[in-house]
Protein backbone atom coordinates (compact mmCIF):
# COMPACT_ATOMS: atom_id res chain seq x y z
CA UNK A 1 0.00 0.00 0.00
CA UNK A 2 2.65 2.31 0.62
CA UNK A 3 4.59 1.54 -2.04
CA UNK A 4 1.75 2.00 -4.61
CA UNK A 5 1.56 5.71 -2.93
CA UNK A 6 4.94 6.37 -3.21
CA UNK A 7 4.46 5.45 -7.10
CA UNK A 8 1.31 7.50 -7.23
CA UNK A 9 3.26 10.44 -5.99
CA UNK A 10 6.13 10.03 -8.07
CA UNK A 11 3.99 9.67 -11.25
CA UNK A 12 2.34 13.35 -10.43
CA UNK A 13 5.26 14.64 -9.72
CA UNK A 14 6.64 13.75 -13.06
CA UNK A 15 3.50 14.57 -15.27
CA UNK A 16 3.90 18.33 -13.17
CA UNK A 17 7.19 18.52 -14.15
CA UNK A 18 6.80 17.58 -17.36
CA UNK A 19 3.75 19.93 -17.84
CA UNK A 20 6.12 22.66 -16.75
CA UNK A 21 8.85 22.24 -18.48
CA UNK A 22 6.55 21.69 -21.98
CA UNK A 23 4.67 25.21 -21.20
CA UNK A 24 8.18 27.12 -20.88
CA UNK A 25 9.72 25.93 -23.85
CA UNK A 26 6.99 27.37 -26.04
CA UNK A 27 7.50 30.80 -25.24
CA UNK A 28 10.76 30.79 -27.94
CA UNK A 29 9.49 27.48 -29.68
CA UNK A 30 7.65 29.80 -32.66
CA UNK A 31 5.66 32.56 -33.74
CA UNK A 32 1.85 32.36 -34.04
CA UNK A 33 -0.09 35.31 -35.66
CA UNK A 34 -2.53 35.80 -32.27
CA UNK A 35 -2.58 34.05 -28.67
CA UNK A 36 -5.14 31.34 -28.40
CA UNK A 37 -6.64 32.93 -25.44
CA UNK A 38 -5.03 36.04 -23.88
CA UNK A 39 -6.78 38.69 -21.69
CA UNK A 40 -4.57 41.09 -22.91
CA UNK A 41 -6.33 40.49 -26.76
CA UNK A 42 -9.78 39.88 -25.22
CA UNK A 43 -11.40 43.34 -25.37
CA UNK A 44 -9.65 45.37 -27.37
CA UNK A 45 -10.81 48.98 -28.16
CA UNK A 46 -9.63 52.05 -30.09
CA UNK A 47 -6.91 54.11 -29.09
CA UNK A 48 -7.73 56.86 -26.98
CA UNK A 49 -5.43 59.86 -26.53
CA UNK A 50 -7.43 62.11 -24.46
CA UNK A 51 -6.98 58.93 -21.70
CA UNK A 52 -3.44 58.10 -22.48
CA UNK A 53 -0.93 58.29 -19.19
CA UNK A 54 3.00 58.42 -19.63
CA UNK A 55 4.69 55.09 -18.23
CA UNK A 56 7.78 55.27 -16.52
CA UNK A 57 10.73 55.83 -18.96
CA UNK A 58 12.91 53.12 -20.47
CA UNK A 59 10.49 50.36 -20.66
CA UNK A 60 11.29 48.51 -23.78
CA UNK A 61 10.01 45.06 -24.47
CA UNK A 62 11.82 42.18 -26.32
CA UNK A 63 10.13 39.41 -27.85
CA UNK A 64 8.34 37.33 -30.40
CA UNK A 65 5.37 39.36 -31.84
CA UNK A 66 1.49 37.43 -31.24
CA UNK A 67 -0.30 39.88 -34.27
CA UNK A 68 -3.46 41.33 -33.37
CA UNK A 69 -4.17 43.42 -35.88
CA UNK A 70 -2.49 45.64 -38.77
CA UNK A 71 -1.30 48.07 -35.86
CA UNK A 72 -1.23 45.81 -32.83
CA UNK A 73 0.57 43.42 -31.07
CA UNK A 74 1.34 41.33 -27.85
CA UNK A 75 4.53 40.80 -26.79
CA UNK A 76 5.23 39.17 -23.28
CA UNK A 77 1.70 39.30 -22.27
CA UNK A 78 1.32 43.21 -22.97
CA UNK A 79 -1.00 44.34 -25.40
CA UNK A 80 1.28 47.01 -27.55
CA UNK A 81 -0.65 49.69 -29.59
CA UNK A 82 1.88 50.55 -32.75
CA UNK A 83 3.17 54.34 -32.36
CA UNK A 84 1.67 56.86 -34.62
CA UNK A 85 0.16 55.16 -37.30
CA UNK A 86 -3.41 53.59 -38.22
CA UNK A 87 -4.55 50.43 -39.77
CA UNK A 88 -7.63 49.34 -40.64
CA UNK A 89 -9.55 46.88 -38.06
CA UNK A 90 -9.89 43.56 -38.99
CA UNK A 91 -13.64 43.58 -40.16
CA UNK A 92 -12.75 46.54 -42.35
CA UNK A 93 -11.76 46.61 -46.37
CA UNK A 94 -8.14 45.88 -46.10
CA UNK A 95 -8.09 44.78 -42.50
CA UNK A 96 -7.20 40.90 -42.53
CA UNK A 97 -4.40 42.17 -45.10
CA UNK A 98 -2.87 44.58 -42.79
CA UNK A 99 -3.11 41.46 -40.27
CA UNK A 100 -1.24 39.25 -42.44
CA UNK A 101 1.15 42.15 -43.62
CA UNK A 102 2.37 42.66 -39.82
CA UNK A 103 2.59 38.66 -39.42
CA UNK A 104 5.29 38.18 -42.52
CA UNK A 105 7.25 41.59 -41.26
CA UNK A 106 7.58 39.86 -37.54
CA UNK A 107 7.23 36.41 -38.17
CA UNK A 108 10.61 35.18 -36.86
CA UNK A 109 11.88 38.38 -35.31
CA UNK A 110 12.37 39.51 -31.98
CA UNK A 111 10.34 42.85 -31.86
CA UNK A 112 11.65 45.70 -29.89
CA UNK A 113 9.17 47.58 -28.25
CA UNK A 114 10.06 51.26 -27.03
CA UNK A 115 7.40 52.39 -24.44
CA UNK A 116 5.76 56.07 -24.66
CA UNK A 117 2.65 55.68 -22.92
CA UNK A 118 -0.47 53.87 -21.82
CA UNK A 119 -4.02 54.13 -22.55
CA UNK A 120 -6.86 53.68 -20.46
CA UNK A 121 -7.52 49.84 -21.57
CA UNK A 122 -4.07 49.43 -20.47
CA UNK A 123 -2.45 48.94 -23.97
CA UNK A 124 1.63 50.47 -24.16
CA UNK A 125 1.98 52.30 -26.99
CA UNK A 126 5.45 51.43 -28.32
CA UNK A 127 7.66 52.29 -31.47
CA UNK A 128 8.39 48.93 -32.50
CA UNK A 129 11.87 48.14 -34.29
CA UNK A 130 12.37 44.98 -36.46
CA UNK A 131 15.45 43.16 -35.83
CA UNK A 132 17.18 45.08 -38.17
CA UNK A 133 16.24 48.42 -36.69
CA UNK A 134 13.11 49.27 -39.51
CA UNK A 135 10.13 50.97 -37.62
CA UNK A 136 7.42 48.66 -37.80
CA UNK A 137 5.06 51.68 -38.13
CA UNK A 138 6.95 52.89 -40.55
CA UNK A 139 6.94 49.64 -42.59
CA UNK A 140 3.56 49.25 -42.41
CA UNK A 141 2.76 52.64 -44.11
CA UNK A 142 5.28 52.25 -46.99
CA UNK A 143 3.15 48.75 -47.45
CA UNK A 144 0.12 51.05 -48.13
CA UNK A 145 -1.85 48.89 -45.51
CA UNK A 146 -1.50 51.81 -42.61
CA UNK A 147 -1.41 55.55 -42.58
CA UNK A 148 -0.01 58.22 -40.67
CA UNK A 149 -2.02 59.25 -37.04
CA UNK A 150 -0.65 62.95 -37.48
CA UNK A 151 -2.14 63.41 -33.97
CA UNK A 152 -0.08 61.52 -32.25
CA UNK A 153 3.02 61.20 -34.63
CA UNK A 154 3.23 64.87 -35.46
CA UNK A 155 3.24 63.60 -38.93
CA UNK A 156 6.17 61.56 -38.97
CA UNK A 157 4.96 59.03 -41.29
CA UNK A 158 2.98 61.03 -43.87
CA UNK A 159 5.84 61.01 -46.29
CA UNK A 160 6.22 57.65 -46.31
CA UNK A 161 2.39 57.15 -47.30
CA UNK A 162 1.45 55.48 -50.43
CA UNK A 163 -0.57 57.22 -53.04
CA UNK A 164 -4.18 57.47 -52.42
CA UNK A 165 -3.80 55.70 -49.62
CA UNK A 166 -5.97 57.60 -47.68
CA UNK A 167 -9.22 57.06 -50.20
CA UNK A 168 -8.09 53.54 -50.11
CA UNK A 169 -8.33 53.29 -46.02
CA UNK A 170 -11.38 55.88 -45.80
CA UNK A 171 -12.91 54.28 -42.73
CA UNK A 172 -9.08 54.75 -40.79
CA UNK A 173 -9.27 58.33 -41.95
CA UNK A 174 -13.07 58.90 -41.03
CA UNK A 175 -11.94 58.05 -38.00
CA UNK A 176 -8.96 60.78 -37.77
CA UNK A 177 -11.26 63.09 -38.82
CA UNK A 178 -13.51 62.21 -36.46
CA UNK A 179 -16.32 60.92 -38.64
CA UNK A 180 -17.11 58.58 -36.45
CA UNK A 181 -20.53 58.36 -37.74
CA UNK A 182 -19.19 56.95 -41.24
CA UNK A 183 -17.46 53.94 -38.88
CA UNK A 184 -21.26 53.32 -37.34
CA UNK A 185 -22.84 53.05 -40.78
CA UNK A 186 -20.43 50.79 -42.11
CA UNK A 187 -20.75 48.55 -39.39
CA UNK A 188 -24.64 48.96 -39.12
CA UNK A 189 -24.51 47.66 -43.18
CA UNK A 190 -22.00 44.61 -42.41
CA UNK A 191 -24.45 43.50 -38.86
CA UNK A 192 -27.33 43.71 -41.62
CA UNK A 193 -25.55 41.67 -44.34
CA UNK A 194 -24.64 39.17 -41.57
CA UNK A 195 -28.21 38.71 -40.25
CA UNK A 196 -29.37 38.41 -43.54
CA UNK A 197 -27.06 35.48 -44.27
Amino acid sequence: MESELVLVLILAILVLALGIWHSSGKKDRGYKSTPRHNNATANLQPFDAKNARPIPDNIVLFGLAYVVDGDSIVIQKNQIRLFGVDAPEINHPFGQKAKWALVSLCKGQRIRAEAIEQDDHGRIVARCYLEDGRDLSAEMVKLGLAIDWPKFSAGEYRALEVSGIRKKLWLADARQKGRIHVWQQFEAKQRNRSNKH
